[in-house]
């Protein structure tokens, strides 16, 4: 077990390499994260169901295969974990609402499934909030998940319980989601790597919300992955990305590479506080620093360079988002003629510009705090009161305009709580995203275990 223990935290990439040269076996490695689940799940509650004779089988296929000289796929043998918000065949599906509690889908999530079809090995589901409606992972099916780096604190929500999975070495991937920063705001939250990607190029089918069986793509969601590295959101997107069933009847999604090559290629708009979302000192002491190694390492940066206004795209962000969960909203054209103004907004700054790096959040993670609801809590910045929904602002920015948005993890605070920064790249151009999230891990650390 020494060599899958040592691999436990390593990135995916790192992990597939070991397996491709028979370094280690995808059984002994769903074991040692199997053990690692029993061993450390307890105070964390982050996978809250595990399928442990199902992934066995299916490692044990991989394995065979491997010794055949065939390999399925990309992610061959690969353990990971799945937002329980995600149908999964022959698994229980909650999404944390207790009249999902025995709902046993017969088929997976679209992007369940390319990950089977590519080769992982599914160890089982991952914690969040009720239905993915909060920036905290608890419920009343199973309780709260707790942050690796302090147990008194959230790994954020909605994607919680994965972003915690993987800082803590509970699994190899996960797939999560993400609205308004449901897979941003943990992975800042936990020290890990995430990304939003471009709207539309991977199939949300199969995620509730909305309810089970439902068809239509719900404005503004997404689907993607939590990692430990870079280069591991490379390797999930190539898996992810894709039409759905029925449109790939008449084309196929081609990503651009990214627009540089080398770090001082790149034009980089510099986006870290900002009056209609102030950033506390312990978040933006970090950012700065990361900004400073990054100009330390051959960027070319803009701290004063600005896309749109904060304000105006938050304001259209939040309607675009009430649209999507309150059906009948009678003003979404003229809001949705509003996100088209700012897409061509942000299309113009591209062309000067090929990323804005931003906050994730305001705060490191906030202390457990499950009083009132989303619209009666408060943040504390710079020791004022702050709407919860602050939270949200910065991630707003990229996901009611449909761009792509990298986080990669840039520091701890003061306090040794991690610290993430956005990546948002031009609409469709995702690998930009990660291959500034890549330089800024190379420039600062990257991900870094937790002291559990």
């Amino acid at each position: 077990m020494s060599t899958s223990t040592d691999l436990s935290t390593a990135p995916a990439s790192d992990i597939l390499h070991a397996l491709q040269t028979r370094e280690v076996s995808s059984r002994e490695l769903l074991e040692c994260y199997l053990s690692r689940i029993d061993r450390y799940n307890p105070s964390l509650n982050a996978v809250v169901t595990v399928d442990a004779e199902g992934a066995r089988a299916t490692a044990a296929a991989a394995d065979e295969a491997t010794a055949r000289g065939h390999a399925v796929g990309a992610l061959h043998g690969l353990p990971i974990t799945i937002k329980d918000s995600f149908e999964t065949a022959g698994m229980q599906t909650t999404a944390g609402a207790p009249d999902l509690i025995g709902y046993v889908p017969a088929r997976d999530a679209d992007a369940v499934g390319r990950l089977r079809a590519a080769g992982a090995v599914i160890i089982g589901k991952s914690n969040l909030p009720t239905f993915a409606m909060d920036w905290q992972t608890y419920n009343p099916v199973f309780g709260t998940t707790n942050n690796p780096w302090d147990l008194s604190r959230t790994p954020g929500g909605s994607s919680g319980g994965g972003a915690a999975a993987i800082a803590a070495g509970l699994s190899a991937l996960e797939l999560g989601s993400d609205i308004r920063g449901s897979l941003r705001q943990p992975a800042h939250n936990t020290g890990v790597f995430t990304l939003k990607p471009s709207y539309g190029i991977v199939p949300v089918r199969g995620h509730i919300p909305g309810p089970p069986g439902t068809l239509s793509t719900p404005d503004l969601a997404v689907v993607g992955p939590i990692a430990r590295s870079a280069d591991d959101l490379d390797l999930a997107l190539d898996v992810l990305a894709g039409a759905d069933q029925a449109m790939a009847t008449a084309w196929r999604l081609r990503l651009p590479a990214a627009r540089g090559r080398s770090l001082s290629d790149y034009r980089i708009a510099v986006w870290l506080d900002d009056a209609a979302a102030p950033v506390d000192s312990t978040v933006l002491s970090v950012l700065s620093s990361a900004v400073d190694s990054l100009r330390a390492a051959g960027a070319r940066l803009d701290g004063s360079a600005r896309p749109v206004s904060l304000d105006e795209s938050n304001e259209v962000f939040e309607k675009l988002f009430l649209a999507a969960v309150s059906p009948g909203a009678s003003d979404w054209n003229h809001t949705n003629e509003h996100r088209q103004q700012l897409r061509a907004q942000w299309a113009r700054f591209f062309q000067s510009y090929d990323a804005v790096l931003t906050p994730v959040s305001p705060v490191p993670a906030i202390q457990h705090d499950h009083n009132g609801d989303v619209m009666t809590r408060t943040i504390t910045v710079n020791g004022a009161a702050r709407p919860y929904t602050d939270q949200s602002i910065w991630t707003g920015l990229a996901g009611g305009v449909y761009l792509p948005a990298a986080v990669a993890p840039v520091g701890r605070t003061a306090d040794g709580l991690p610290v993430g920064m956005q990546v948002i790249a031009p609409y469709l151009e995702d690998r930009t995203a990660i291959d500034i999230a890549r330089h800024l891990s190379q420039a600062t650390g990257g991900y870094m275990a937790p002291p559990i």
